[in-house]
């Protein structure tokens, strides 16, 4: 049999943050079903500790380690007029590594996950090609070009267009494109011209219920006194959690301590930026940076709060607070690849005044929250399996879905 080409641009291992749940599941279904070779990158020291966990699942494997500084990246895009994302991502070992993996035809079908690994599809292959953009990147970056003034604004505009060209051309080329949610599918086919050569669809994200069961999670003692207590958990050196944080510390939680004095508020993920952590302390905020485990604090949660402004696809973080069953108050774009209904499994505001409005009513009257968190843990149960999020997987990449795939997605 031949076997699947795999192109992530991180680690597949260990799943601790949004694009790594879903590359790490993704992986796990596809070596169910064949012969899985990967090329992706190592960021870090912790990242080659993971290693053997990558061998232990794979057929062949290169994961060279991504150093290149961004002030080159941006300089290799501004001389080749293409995305900095690509420049950021493009590594010889990696390449040369499949030119002669394919050369040997081991593989016959090539997974690309997300769009700054399409680099590394040969100009003349021929294969199947599976194109996992997984959000509408240039999207975002159109979001931040609005959000900033010179330069950064024209750094972000550029970037948005050229990357939009970039997505085009590799869904031009794929046999099938696929987003996170129905809501980024549509997104993206409809940036698309008319009458465009592409197959788009979804394939969602999961999310393990057994492990995010509040049944099995002890409250974090640091938080089971005093409050209540807000949390928002995520990679907090990616910058819209960075802002949705920041957000959060300097203008809601004055007007929510101005009702429950004893408010806190707590930013917990790995990396916080350095004006993020400069808030520690602030409004009853404390900035965690990076914890063992997240789940004693969503369990201490009593609302999970995300001010997000810029949020593409689904977002992970409020699907394992929903697993835990707490109730969450976000906004209308955070929300938008969110299973389940408005004021029935989570709450949205996007102003200021709403968000806090949410977050008070529910500390107000708990029952209601505690039904929202329930409804929300149902939904994620009945509905946010893995295996039946990914069970159109076999189809797009060829293949027959394997006896446990079947049971698992029924």
């Amino acid at each position: 049999m031949k076997g699947i080409l795999f192109l992530a641009h991180r680690l597949p291992f260990p799943p601790d943050r949004g694009d790594k749940i879903r590359s790490h599941h993704v992986l796990k279904a596809l070596a169910e079903l064949a012969p899985v070779h990967v090329g992706c990158f190592a960021e870090t020291v912790a990242d080659r500790a993971a290693e053997p966990e990558l061998a232990a699942i794979t057929a062949s494997y290169c994961m060279p380690m991504r150093r290149k500084q961004l002030v080159v990246a941006g300089l290799e895009a501004v001389a080749h007029g293409e995305p900095v994302s690509l420049a950021a991502f493009r590594h010889p070992v990696l390449a040369q590594w499949v030119r002669h993996l394919l050369e040997r035809q081991l593989v016959d079908t090539i997974y690309v996950f997300s769009g700054q690994m399409g680099q590394y599809v040969p100009a003349d292959w021929n294969g199947r090609l599976v194109v996992d953009l997984v959000d509408v990147d240039s999207a975002k970056y159109e979001a931040y070009a609005r959000e900033k003034s010179a330069p950064m604004r024209w750094i972000d505009a550029r970037e948005a267009r050229l990357l939009a060209r970039e997505e085009a051309r590799l869904a031009a080329r794929a046999h099938h494109t696929v987003l996170v949610s129905e809501a980024e599918a549509a997104l993206f086919a409809g940036r698309l011209p008319a009458g465009f050569p592409a197959a788009v669809s979804a394939l969602g994200n999961g999310i393990d219920a057994d492990l995010f069961d509040p049944a099995r999670v002890v409250t974090h003692p640091e938080l089971a006194e005093d409050g209540p207590h807000f949390v928002f958990t995520g990679q907090m050196d990616y910058k819209p959690n960075a802002d949705a944080a920041r957000r959060a510390i300097e203008r809601l939680m004055p007007a929510i301590r101005a009702v429950h004095p004893a408010a806190q508020f707590h930013a917990v993920g790995r990396a916080p930026m350095p004006e993020l952590q400069a808030l520690d302390g602030v409004n009853g905020a404390r900035v965690w940076g990076e914890v063992a485990d997240v789940r004693p604090f969503l369990a201490a949660a009593d609302v999970v709060l995300a001010p997000l402004t810029i949020a593409r696809g689904v977002q992970n973080k409020l699907l394992e607070a929903m697993a835990m069953g707490r109730p969450v108050v976000t906004t209308v774009a955070a929300a938008t690849g969110l299973p389940g209904k408005e004021g029935v499994h989570w709450a949205v505001g996007d102003s200021d005044a709403a968000l806090v409005g949410r977050a008070l009513d529910l500390l107000a009257a708990p029952e209601t929250a505690r039904t929202m968190g329930a409804a929300a843990r149902r939904l994620v149960v009945e509905t946010m399996s893995w295996p039946a999020r990914l069970a159109a997987l076999p189809a797009l990449v060829g293949r027959n879905p394997s006896p446990k795939a079947r049971r698992n997605a029924a």
